[in-house]
């Protein structure tokens, strides 16, 4: 497929956030990205098929003012009226992308982390209040720990430490009570934990470097196929080196950390489909 007529949905409703940056990202590499409302993909107004793009994108935010809790309500209305043709999205192939609430929006609804199909039945895990118990807003450093599988870091050398910046107040991954160990060693075992908070040296350490106290400083996983991927921080924020807090102090040249995930995505595309 040609990278110009690869067609990126980048959805929203009330209170998303970041998805000019997103749309940027994409529109930068050569692809079509188009804002997508939740309602024109339920046909509620302007209507939209989801079967019509290669990527669907989730963007941060407050989506629904985080009510009952972060991503609950947006999860509940692609639940109620998208699930069928979102799942049949994911089963063909195509890649999915959730950013800070859409990564909580992905574990609501059962698409991550999905350790035994495409889609759960019942969360199997969630992002809980940060142990500081507040809104944290710094830069992050994470490390690429995919052994492959996933599309979105194709382009990352392993063990690679990528320092992209976090906003979240709810970003603790957690399991289900009792169950801890046995879901965190099959996404080990399946290759699903894709980023894990790291300090300068590389070593996995407690706060501030792990911003929100989440289980195994998991920072992102991925579905058991790798075509689907949930993280907290913000890759769209990094896209040029410029963009990066310490960007005067160092030198490279002109790419940020956050670039190469849209690019691994824009070739997976071009190549499978």
């Amino acid at each position: 497929m040609k990278t110009e007529d690869i067609k990126i949905c980048v959805l929203r409703m009330e209170g998303t956030n970041c998805e000019q940056e997103i749309y940027q990202c994409f529109k930068r590499l050569g692809t079509q990205p188009e804002f997508v409302h939740l309602n024109q993909l339920t046909g509620e107004h302007e209507k939209r098929s989801l079967l019509d793009y290669q990527a669907l994108i989730i963007p941060g935010g407050f989506s629904a003012g985080d009510y009952v809790r972060a991503g609950a309500i947006f999860a509940a209305r692609i639940k109620s009226k998208l699930m069928k043709e979102l799942k049949k999205f994911v089963e063909d192939g195509y890649p999915v992308l959730g950013i800070c609430n859409g990564f909580q929006v992905l574990v609501e609804t059962g698409l991550l982390p999905a350790t035994d199909g495409y889609v759960s039945e019942y969360p199997e895990a969630v992002l809980n209040i940060n142990d500081s118990f507040r809104f944290e807003c710094r830069p992050t450093l994470i490390k690429n720990v995919s052994r492959g599988k996933c599309v979105f870091t194709k382009n990352i050398e392993g063990g690679r430490i990528l320092k992209i910046p976090c906003a979240h107040a709810e970003g603790k991954l957690m399991f289900p009570s009792g169950k801890e160990d046995k879901i965190l060693q099959k996404l080990i075992d399946a290759d699903q934990i894709v980023f894990r908070y790291v300090d300068p040296d590389g070593n996995y350490a407690g706060y501030p470097w792990n911003p929100n106290g989440s289980v195994y400083n998991i920072a992102g996983i991925c579905n058991r196929y790798g075509n689907v991927m949930g993280m907290m921080p913000h890759p769209e924020r990094v896209f040029y080196r410029y963009m990066h807090p310490d960007w005067t102090r160092t030198e490279g040249d002109e790419n940020g950390d956050g670039k190469k995930i849209f690019e691994s995505v824009v070739d997976y595309i071009r190549k499978k489909f």
